[in-house]
């Protein structure tokens, strides 16, 4: 069984990671979402510990004082946060563990551990990215420009991650990241299974 890993992915909204992690999660053998924990109410169909892992302030703030988030942040009143325990078990399993995040938790992670693989997906450009968003026709000029100047600030954390891929036709996109995965399972420190010894004796 190859060590499985954290694979990170982030990018400005609208650039396509739903479109490219639904595509990974249909085609990729033993990759897991990565169940974030949260303060909020569960919502009508969510369940506990699928959709999230669900805390009141207090249990959440004595996980913090613990360390047992690769992340967290606070947001709009609630709390949310990557457990260490549910990504640590699930890499144990041989699993690849995907955390869609933005890129200050993607810093955060970064800095909290060394079995990451840190991917960001860009636009071609800011134009077409602008073009993308105003095509969804669901957000409004203010939202457009909120949106388009986050993804300005976030294309300057590229620097952080380990692998770029440009999204410029999105089946291309999907392959790239498909590659890049298949390579870093092949890596010869998550190789648990193979045994030189065998071979050279043979």
């Amino acid at each position: 069984m190859n060590k499985g890993f954290l694979l990170v992915i982030s990018g400005p909204s609208g650039v396509g990671k739903g479109t490219v992690l639904h595509d990974l999660m249909n085609t990729q053998e033993n990759l897991v979402y990565s169940v974030s924990a949260t303060t909020r109410k569960k919502r009508d169909g969510e369940i506990e510990g699928v959709s999230y892992f669900y805390k009141s302030h207090e249990e959440f703030e004595k996980m913090i004082s613990e360390d047992k988030f690769l992340e967290y942040a606070y947001v709009h009143n609630n709390y949310y946060g990557t457990p260490k325990d549910f990504v640590e078990k699930k890499i144990s399993e041989g699993k690849i563990v995907v955390l869609e995040i933005d890129v200050q938790g993607a810093v955060n992670v970064k800095n909290n551990t060394d079995n990451a693989v840190f991917i960001f997906l860009a636009p071609p450009s800011l134009s077409e990215l602008k073009n993308r968003i105003v095509g969804r026709g669901t957000e409004t000029e203010n939202d457009i420009n909120l949106r388009m100047n986050n993804a300005r600030k976030e294309l300057q954390y590229i620097k952080y991650y380990d692998y770029l891929v440009i999204n410029d036709h999105i089946n291309s996109a999907i392959n790239s990241v498909n590659e890049i995965i298949n390579a870093e399972k092949h890596k010869v420190f998550r190789e648990e299974d193979f045994n030189i010894k065998e071979i050279l004796d043979e």
